[in-house]
């Protein structure tokens, strides 16, 4: 067993040396290249087009992605019970704001409408109100009842009176003064009445007008009409078939114009701003571009998603772009000039990104800051002053202190003319 043991031992230290060894060659032969592999001197240098930083103009976009919808939608619902007569409309039809969309069976409601006037009118009588040439009752001294009330009350304190003096002379009986004493208390108590009952009858004209105008209302709702302008999205109801109150019949959606609405990151909240203009694209016509405006901006930023929310407002004469259309585009945001390079002039290397820079004969690698990409060229945040002339090729065999040599300026001119391009 203890020989065993030390043979496995071995085994693994041999192993290791093999490996330190092969190790140590590696890095001897690094030492004994050059940078990328090459010996000093084995092939000469490097031959690289170059390029050197140019001022572009930028247009400064925002990247958004959103919903289409519609500014103006109802689903437009029946407001009285009864059985569906006719629908007017299809699905997808253009309506305007007042247009006939169903009718219901008004028979029932003209019923109602009928019973409604009928009590209306009675009271109106007993008022003595003309429901079409008077329309306030007239006050509580003109109307019959209280006219005849208070006539019976006015003889009742005659008749008490003359009683009175009768009495006072030993002409009439006491049961006869009683009797007009309480004459006069019965009068009264109708006169009152009277004023009771007449107020109550002017409240139950202001009851039984509501009635009636209430009645009038509901048939005039069996005729469904559309509240505004639209396309039909729903039609819900069809001929025959009975509904009750606040059933939906037809769905409306407003096409024209229709609004995008997207969620912006919260560093751009300082570049985003009504009237701003928008390009954007929707799936259905993948070939086209479709412009808007921004029309509003959310003032709070949501703190689940980080971005606050826009709202884009877009043409749609033609009605091609629909409500739920899918739209992704950009914001242009304003347009500035900016220290830029092509963008074969970029080595990214795990998330940095450097350019090699050109001194007398050698190359240095620099490492650079960029910004936005439009076009062949990135936006220089920082790292290069503007004079520099920097490799375009063969980046792959560069590095900081490699000898170059500058091919005939074909780069040179290419990035220029890319550079004018991008400037047009």
């Amino acid at each position: 067993m203890e020989a065993f043991y030390r043979l496995t031992v071995s085994r693994c230290v041999a192993r290791w040396l093999t490996v330190v060894l092969a190790l140590v060659f590696v890095a001897s032969c690094s030492k004994q290249d050059g940078p990328g592999g090459r010996r000093p001197g084995a092939r000469g240098a490097v031959s690289v087009q170059t390029a050197t930083p140019q001022k572009v103009p930028f247009e400064r976009q925002v990247d958004l992605a959103g919903t289409l919808v519609s500014i103006d939608q109802a689903r437009v619902s029946s407001e009285v019970a009864g059985m569906v007569r006719e629908v007017l409309v299809n699905l997808g039809q253009e309506v305007s704001a007042g247009q006939i969309l169903a009718k219901l069976d008004p028979r029932e409601l003209e019923i109602a409408l009928a019973r409604a006037e009928s009590q209306l009118r009675q009271t109106e009588a007993q008022l003595g109100v003309d429901g079409v040439k008077i329309t306030q009752p007239p006050p509580d001294e003109q109307i019959a009842a209280v006219r005849t009330a208070a006539a019976n009350r006015d003889d009742a304190h005659a008749q008490l009176s003359r009683a009175t003096r009768l009495r006072s002379r030993n002409l009439l009986s006491q049961a006869d003064l009683d009797t007009a004493e309480t004459r006069v208390k019965v009068t009264e108590a109708g006169y009152q009445a009277a004023l009771e009952n007449v107020h109550s009858l002017k409240a139950s004209l202001q009851d039984r007008r509501a009635a009636y105008e209430l009645a009038q209302k509901k048939l005039s709702d069996a005729v469904i009409r559309a509240p505004v302008a639209g396309s039909v999205s729903e039609r819900l109801i069809q001929p025959g078939e009975f509904i009750r109150e606040n059933t939906p019949v037809i769905g409306l959606v407003q096409l024209n114009p229709l609004k995008a609405i997207t969620g912006i990151q919260e560093r751009y909240a300082g570049l985003i701003r009504p009237g701003l203009a928008v390009e954007f694209r929707v799936e259905s016509f993948p070939t086209e571009t479709f412009q808007g405006k921004v029309a509003h901006v959310s003032p709070s930023v949501d703190q689940g998603t980080r971005t606050f929310t826009v709202e884009v407002l877009v043409d749609n004469r033609d009605r091609r772009l629909k409500p739920g259309f899918f739209a992704k585009g950009i914001i242009q945001v304003g347009r500035d000039e900016v220290l830029a390079i092509p963008d074969q002039a970029v080595s990214i290397l795990a998330g940095v990104s450097a350019v090699f820079v050109i001194e007398g004969n050698k190359v240095r690698q620099q490492v650079v800051s960029l910004g936005a990409r439009q076009g062949s060229f990135f936006e220089v945040l920082n790292g290069l002053k503007g004079n520099e002339k920097i490799a375009i090729s063969n980046l792959s065999q560069l590095a900081t202190g490699v000898e170059v040599k500058v091919a005939p300026g074909e780069g040179q001119a290419r990035a220029g003319r890319e550079a004018g391009e991008g400037a047009r």
